[in-house]
């Protein structure tokens, strides 16, 4: 198609405010879908991104709508997750597109979310719409949510759109809207090849199917192409794009968005950021591509049984196609032998890693307790990074240790601002400012990261009564006290439950999972001691007693000794039950020592 009736963007929100539900109503307009696909969250094509209710892939389609002025127009549009642990996805997606639908739920106005996203955009030189979506709500201003755009992020009145993606009102001017405000596609179709992989997934027929915006040039099946970071060369055997079903094609042009399939079986020759060019006639320069992004919680993923170890690194191989924010490593344990050790944007990242391993390959996993990325430097000035409790060595060798900071932004109600103080101040919070946002404030502090990933969110939620939300950003290291928390069970340590932890917090800590352990784990024909260590002694333990069994159930009758022979022949064994048995600790534990 003409270069000049392209038009790429993506959809970009804070959570909840309409994304996927106005894509739906986009492809509905444009009659991509019809009536009764529209209720179902099309692109939402996850069953976990239905039961959780949010959007965790980003997902491309293409559109074709005749403008009013009778032209046929091209649409690539990407629907982009709203939550902060998938930022990755958003930021993939605006490397693909010339602009940016930046929504606003007209109730809520705008949040933390809003203000990351569009600066996210801003930093990739892309045209930004503005639309309130949710006008159709009863007793809500449009009004005042528009005055929150113009004042915050210094938007212009006329090119505010106000619509309803559930109701459908003033989606036509949307559409027309989105024709005249972003741009067509830059580059140049004369030029040799250049395309960007913004995305990838694994197929079991066709291999690796490999998402590309293609930027000059134009290439068709058959054509020999070069990963330009990777140095690989591959035959294109197939193409398509999805309209949202699957649908061929034999050539993509400049400033169009597709897949290609090459035959590619092991996921490690891709990688997504990579450029791709003609073997024959290449590119000067390969394109800048994305940046990697930093792990900031850490944990250990084991098979439950060792002989599903070859079929966990297969599994893993082909999910970081798809999601190539989380890392990977292996590791040993000595409690649950082979594994590996992953680093995640934040608890959700991983909450949905760990599902999605499960449910698309049959795996049965064990999550260790996870801890965020700690440093050290020894004595000798050498500065080395731990992501494992068990990396840390002796505190006579070590000079300090230092912990991941995030400046957290938090956007309350004025009234609710004292409460949000108080909260980060219990979180070990350095106050940085606060301003105020249109009828709002904006409370910023520099947190531990350690204190926030858990349940910051959830906390700040309370206290607001569900009016606030944040934003954060890791901002570097700062020296703290920190000690390694170690769980005995029965004198035997458990490296699964270790962690790194702040002094001040060991106890609360250790104590909490000793309590936690003591209702999980089941009661067993021995006394089981569970005990927290930290620098070298015991700070709370709990026990469990042994369970009971009559031995003298099938005595009737008859002298006292016979009961009293069988009772001392049961201590006995309980005693050498004690010396060589192994305590089974439940999977319900591990996963609860996550939410301590």
């Amino acid at each position: 198609m003409d270069q000049s009736r392209i038009r790429n963007f993506s959809i970009i929100a804070h959570i909840d405010h309409g994304k996927s539900t106005l894509a739906d109503r986009l492809m509905l307009h444009c009659g991509a879908i019809d009536e009764r696909s529209f209720k179902n969250q099309l692109l939402d094509d996850m069953d976990l991104e239905r039961e959780r209710g949010i959007t965790i892939k980003a997902s491309a389609v293409r559109l074709t709508y005749k403008a009013n002025d009778g032209k046929e127009y091209l649409f690539n549009l990407i629907d982009t997750p709203g939550h902060v642990d998938f930022t990755y996805e958003v930021e993939k997606s605006l490397k693909a597109c010339e602009g940016a639908l930046l929504i606003i739920d007209a109730s809520q106005g705008v949040e933390s979310q809003t203000v990351a996203n569009y600066f996210l955009a801003i930093s990739n030189n892309l045209e930004i719409l503005p639309v309130i979506n949710k006008i159709d709500i009863a007793n809500i201003d449009p009004n005042e949510a528009a005055r929150q755009f113009k004042e915050i992020l210094k938007f212009k009145e006329e090119d505010i759109q106000r619509v309803s993606a559930k109701e459908g009102l003033n989606i036509d001017k949307l559409f027309e809207k989105i024709v005249s405000f972003i741009p067509s596609p830059y580059g140049d179709p004369g030029k040799p090849l250049k395309a960007l992989i913004f995305d990838m997934k694994y197929d079991v027929y066709k291999g690796v199917v490999i998402f590309i915006r293609v930027i000059d040039g134009k290439i068709g099946i058959g054509t020999r192409i070069r990963l330009m970071h990777m140095n690989k060369e591959f035959t294109v055997e197939g193409m398509g794009y999805y309209s949202p079903f699957d649908a061929k094609t034999k050539e993509l042009g400049a400033g169009e968005v597709g897949y290609i399939t090459c035959n590619v079986r092991d996921p490690k020759e891709v990688r997504v950021g990579d450029t791709v060019t003609d073997v024959t006639d290449p590119c000067a320069e390969p394109l800048e591509g994305y940046r990697q992004l930093k792990p900031l919680v850490f944990c250990g993923v084991y098979p439950v049984t060792a002989d599903e170890y070859m079929e966990l690194r297969t599994a893993i191989d082909k999910l970081r196609l798809s999601d190539p924010s989380f890392t990977y490593e292996p590791e040993t344990s000595e409690s649950f032998g082979h594994g590996f050790r992953c680093g995640f944007l934040g608890l959700l990242h991983m909450e949905v890693v760990q599902e999605r391993l499960e449910r698309e390959y049959n795996l049965n996993l064990v999550l260790t307790t996870p801890n965020v990325g700690y440093r050290y430097e020894t004595k000798a000035g050498v500065m080395t990074d731990i992501e494992n409790p068990s990396q840390l060595p002796n505190m006579s060798d070590v000079k300090s240790v230092e912990e991941p900071y995030l400046k957290v932004s938090v956007l309350t109600p004025v009234n609710c601002m004292d409460a949000v103080m108080e909260l980060a101040k219990r979180k070990r919070g350095i106050y940085v400012k606060s301003e105020f946002i249109s009828d709002r404030m904006r409370v910023v502090y520099d947190i531990p990261l350690a204190e926030v990933i858990v349940d910051f969110n959830d906390m700040v939620k309370s206290a607001t009564r569900g009016y606030g939300s944040i934003d954060y950003e890791f901002t570097g290291y700062r020296a703290a006290p920190i000690a390694k928390l170690d769980i005995l069970i029965n004198d035997e340590a458990c490296d699964a439950f270790a962690c790194l932890v702040h002094k001040d917090r060991a106890y609360e800590k250790g104590a909490a999972l000793c309590d936690k352990l003591k209702e999980l784990i089941p009661a067993q024909l021995f006394d089981i001691r569970i005990q927290a260590s930290c620098d070298g002694r015991i700070i709370a333990s709990s026990r469990i007693k042994s369970m009971g069994k009559n031995v003298t159930a099938k005595c009737y009758g008859g002298d006292i000794s016979r009961k009293r022979k069988l009772w001392e022949k049961q201590k006995e064994g309980k005693k050498k039950l004690k010396q060589i048995g192994r305590v089974e600790v439940p999977q319900a534990a591990f996963l609860a020592a996550l939410k301590i």
